[in-house]
């Protein structure tokens, strides 16, 4: 919905209805009680408390916006929502503020009307997708936006998470990233140097046991920016301009470094091993060629009455298509090689798709005894589903195939917030994410030959389809029934 183009967030006041009735704290009120003074000594009192307490209470509740707009992005919230959550929040509160986000910072300006003054804020502050503390905020959001507790209490509570010990994976990528912020610049180039140089060393192995590229590609799709892009083109089509061009271009960037590592490391070890590099030009050249023959020709007689010539040469030329009978993903696996070399059957799938899922939402710092881990899993397998029926009868549209996977990833994810109460956002992340390694894996694959260029390409080919399918998921589900009193938190 849109006011003077004003884009309002569903759970903003003008739209809910919902009235503030705890906007001062009650034990404040308790705690400044007057039962024991006579009159006079009460209205003295009570002319400098109420002055005293309603600067308090408005002190604690743009606290409480502050340490919000901190805990979203500590967290990694969705970018193109946290303005209009803010602003929601600040309206239920009965607080003048305006916010701006921009990429790493929330700059937070609250005003006072009858004092005329106005006061700025800078949030700065950098994060990490945490769905199990995300999902957290979320329900203390949500329960100040329906008036449930007070602006004190929930600074309190985002206190508590926002000062919670990390857990031990965190921890130990804050020891490794302190030892050296020089290195940290290039840690992502020296990984794909590492990996590519390792995976085409295993794959000169004469056994042809290891494959380069199914190494490679298993080795960056961790360090692959796709939440990233995808909260670029999330931004861009909802028109925050500033934040989605510049993640968009970071991410592009980054992806160039990749390609760029991954090049380097495989012509380094080539380099070094020469016989594997004739090898590859050898192959190359057998793969796809083209036989020329020529020769000349004379008639045994000319019967023909002059008709047709009686000495004349001929060329015949013939292009071998390419022998990728034996290349599957492209690794070289024929069929004589053993069981364990071939790729797995299609029933496999039931095991190994849901243990990704669920080792890929624990990545993500998901609680392991939560309700929504099993969502997760369920919605996850769900898009992996969806994106295979879909690349069987669509060819070579990745884009395409990845809207219809996210469609089905919103639709689940916005039913399961709207009928069972849930998190949209936390249980769909998963699922999300499948979908960018899929898409890039049907663009070419994601090693994409070490061109950098190729992989941006096909990454933003993926994830403009992921984006405009979340969005006409979220449409179709909120077009239909009722629309609830919760928070909206999705993509």
């Amino acid at each position: 919905m849109s006011t003077n183009s004003e884009v309002m967030d569903p759970d903003d006041p003008r739209v809910t209805g919902v009235k503030a009735t705890y906007l001062e704290d009650p034990y404040d009120i308790e705690k400044n009680t007057l039962r024991q003074m006579d009159y006079r000594h009460r209205r003295k009192h009570l002319m400098r408390v109420k002055i005293e307490f309603n600067v308090t209470s408005m002190v604690n509740r743009q606290e409480f916006l502050i340490k919000l707009a901190r805990a979203l992005m500590t967290f990694g919230a969705p970018s193109h929502r946290i303005e209009s959550q803010l602003i929601a929040a600040a309206r239920i509160l009965e607080v003048e503020a305006e916010f701006i986000h921009l990429p790493g910072v929330i700059i937070c300006s609250f005003g006072d009307q009858d004092l005329g003054t106005s006061e700025t804020h800078f949030v700065k502050c950098a994060g990490r997708l945490a769905l199990g503390a995300l999902h957290k905020v979320h329900l203390i959001y949500r329960s100040v936006v329906h008036d449930e507790i007070s602006a004190k209490k929930a600074s309190k509570d985002l206190d508590d998470l926002l000062l919670a010990p990390p857990s031990l994976i965190m921890s130990l990528l804050q020891l490794c990233a302190a030892k050296s912020s020089l290195y940290a610049n290039v840690f992502e180039i020296t990984v794909s140097i590492f990996v590519s140089f390792s995976s085409r060393g295993l794959s000169s192995i004469r056994s042809r046991i290891f494959c380069y590229t199914a190494i490679s590609s298993a080795g960056i799709v961790g360090i692959l920016p796709g939440y990233l892009i995808l909260s670029s083109s999330l931004e861009l089509a909802s028109k925050n301009i500033v934040c989605g061009s510049v993640k968009m271009v970071y991410a592009l960037i980054y992806t160039l470094f990749l390609g760029f590592g991954l090049q380097i490391g495989s012509d380094f070890y080539l380099l070094i091993d020469r016989s594997m590099r004739h090898k590859l030009d050898a192959l190359a050249s057998s793969l796809s060629s083209t036989v020329t023959l020529t020769g000349s020709w004379v008639a045994d007689n000319s019967t023909d009455n002059g008709t047709l010539p009686v000495i004349g040469t001929w060329t015949f030329t013939h292009a071998v298509p390419s022998n990728q009978v034996d290349i599957v993903d492209g690794c070289y696996r024929p069929k004589h090689f053993p069981w364990y070399l071939q790729s797995f059957p299609t029933w496999t799938a039931f095991l190994i798709v849901p243990t990704f899922s669920l080792l890929s939402s624990l990545a993500n710092l998901q609680p392991f005894r939560s309700k929504q881990l099993p969502v997760m899993v369920v919605i996850s397998c769900a898009s992996y589903a969806s994106n295979k029926i879909a690349n069987h009868y669509i060819f070579n549209r990745s884009d395409v195939v990845s809207a219809i996977g996210a469609f089905t990833v919103g639709v689940l994810g916005n039913a399961y917030s709207r009928k069972m109460g849930g998190t949209a956002f936390t249980s769909m992340v998963t699922g999300v994410l499948f979908l960018v390694p899929s898409g890039l894996s049907q663009a070419g694959g994601i090693t994409a030959n070490g061109n950098g260029i190729d992989i941006g390409g096909a990454m933003i080919a993926v994830t403009i389809g992921i984006t405009v399918g979340l969005f006409m998921s979220q449409a179709l589900v909120y077009m239909f029934g009722t629309r609830k009193n919760a928070a909206v938190f999705s993509f």
